[in-house]
């Protein structure tokens, strides 16, 4: 029997990415995002796409956006390969919404609801090493010593896109993009929306509920 196939909505800072990995670890499932499915196939053939490039890597070498069209094809190889799956990061308009409609068959989206201001303090706290990349935040996830990593010594920075304005103007494109994605399938009768300020605990006992139940 084949796990579930769930699609993970939510602004960023929502928790997509811890909840993402409860579900995979929960049900058996592939954890597929579109940054490492871009990773993993970014020497794949899209010669016969009418696209600028001939492989994927040529758009991030060259530090240009990847364009819808090879995002769906990338999307749909991923797919393709997993045994039941939960989908973080995509579709992120209603174009790859439609797309990902006619090449598989969602068991139910779940939509991680937080307050925008709520995002802002989230996402402008968190801290990175610049050593080994472990995540840290200020207030949620500390270090034992401010701004150094536990686990490497490593000087702990800020992102550029962690800045508050940068932070609202991340929020702000994902609601203008993504807010009639969810409405779509808010009016499919397939969309489950759980509270995201609730503890990361709470939050996964709701969305752990609402997948045995829906798919």
């Amino acid at each position: 029997m084949s796990g579930p196939n769930v699609l993970i909505l939510g602004a960023p800072g929502a928790g997509k990415g811890t909840q993402s990995s409860n579900i995979a670890d929960e049900f058996g499932v592939e954890h597929v995002t579109t940054g490492d499915a871009l990773r993993a196939n970014k020497d794949m053939d899209i010669s016969h796409m009418d696209a600028e490039y001939d492989i994927p890597r040529a758009y991030m070498d060259a530090g240009e956006l990847v364009p819808d069209e090879v995002v769906n094809e990338i999307v749909k190889t991923a797919l393709a390969e997993a045994d039941g799956y939960v989908l973080d990061g995509y579709p992120r308009n209603l174009s790859q919404a439609k797309y990902l409609d006619g090449i598989t068959d969602l068991d139910i989206v779940v939509y991680l609801g937080v307050d925008k201001n709520e995002l802002v303090g989230r996402l402008t706290g968190r801290r990175v090493c610049d050593e080994c990349g472990a995540n840290y935040h200020v207030e949620f996830n500390p270090p034992e010593e401010e701004g150094v990593c536990d686990e490497c010594g490593g000087d702990l920075t800020q992102r550029d896109d962690d800045t508050e304005e940068t932070v609202r103007e991340r929020i702000t494109v994902y609601e203008e993009n993504t807010e009639p994605v969810i409405e779509r399938y808010e009016e499919e009768g397939d969309l489950v929306r759980v509270d995201g300020e609730q503890t990361p605990d709470e939050v996964w006992a709701d969305v752990r509920d609402a997948i045995e139940s829906e798919a």
